[in-house]
């Protein structure tokens, strides 16, 4: 999944899956986490959020999605 540039102070990246409903989230301080069972209205949200890492932060790691470290 590729993914794509974000302007944040905490976020690098962002890719979505929407055949797995899976979300892909680079940070900028290092790791990519892999985000199971998100759906397309989250992922949307994030893109255009004013602060993608305070939406990040309540909408998607908050929220209690599966997680795994990736890279």
């Amino acid at each position: 999944m590729e993914r794509q540039p974000v302007a944040s102070t905490s976020l690098a990246s962002i890719g979505y899956d929407v055949s797995s409903s899976t979300l892909k989230v680079e940070f900028l301080h290092g790791g990519v986490y892999q985000y199971s069972g998100v759906p397309s209205e989250i992922h949307a949200g994030l893109m255009t959020a004013d602060s993608h890492g305070k939406y990040f932060d309540v909408h998607v790691k908050k929220a209690g999605y599966p997680c795994e470290k990736i890279g």
